[in-house]
């Protein structure tokens, strides 16, 4: 007799089987269920430590433009955490989701409200396999930007096709975020993520560097935005 399966037992009783979130292989998350479901237009709030963890390693940096570009801000999350640290932010997304932020398509631009950007863009035009590193390709080939920080999958750099992309335009320096970020508010988010920065000021190899959550000082940032 063939045992009956998770979903059929689910069936048998009435319920539902709850979506889990899983990575694609294009670096993308979708819900597992009784179908694979990427979120309409890649759209995942980003929770408030990862940015608070780079703007506390790369505040410094960030200071030296007189604007912050977000072009995929969605619900206004990054423009918030930058904006309560001083930061000036441009925001712009291709969906209004309710917040008041202008709607713009980050491939209609062919100049950049700001040369700096810091963005959760969308993963599946980040990749190969979709995208073509297309996003990337448009911020750094068609737009100039001086400075690129990205939040991504931290395996990212290992599809197949990035190569040549890399190796024309390797990122100044890696955060490596040692917690795994929960995107959609279920709880046991799937995989790590790390924030990539392209900086033209830099030259060198690529450098790799880690954050933990306690990294995500908002006191310090605060005490950082009042002195500068």
């Amino acid at each position: 007799m063939t045992a009956p399966s998770a979903r059929g037992l689910f069936r048998a009783t009435g319920k539902t089987s709850k979506p889990t979130v899983v990575q694609l292989l294009d670096g993308t998350l979708a819900k597992s269920g009784d179908g694979l479901e990427r979120e309409k237009d890649d759209f995942y709030p980003t929770p408030a430590e990862p940015i608070r963890a780079l703007l506390h390693a790369e505040g410094k940096r960030l200071r030296d433009f007189d604007a912050i570009w977000e072009p995929s801000a969605g619900d206004g999350a990054l423009v918030r955490e930058m904006e309560a640290v001083g930061f000036k932010v441009i925001p712009s997304d291709l969906v209004d989701r309710g917040v008041g932020l202008p709607v713009s398509d980050y491939y209609g631009f062919r100049r950049a409200p700001s040369l700096a950007t810091v963005q959760n863009p969308p993963f599946s035009e980040c990749g190969w396999g979709n995208g073509k590193a297309c996003w990337l390709k448009h911020g750094l080939d068609v737009l100039g930007l001086e400075y690129m920080a990205l939040l991504m999958n931290w395996g990212w750099p290992g599809a197949g096709g990035l190569a040549p992309f890399w190796a024309e335009y390797p990122p100044a320096r890696v955060y490596l975020m040692r917690w795994k970020i929960d995107f959609t508010g279920q709880g046991a988010p799937p995989m790590l993520n790390a924030w990539f920065v392209w900086d033209k000021q830099y030259q060198g190899e690529t450098v790799l560097r880690m954050l933990d959550r306690k990294d995500a000082r908002q006191h310090e940032l605060f005490a950082e935005a009042a002195n500068a």
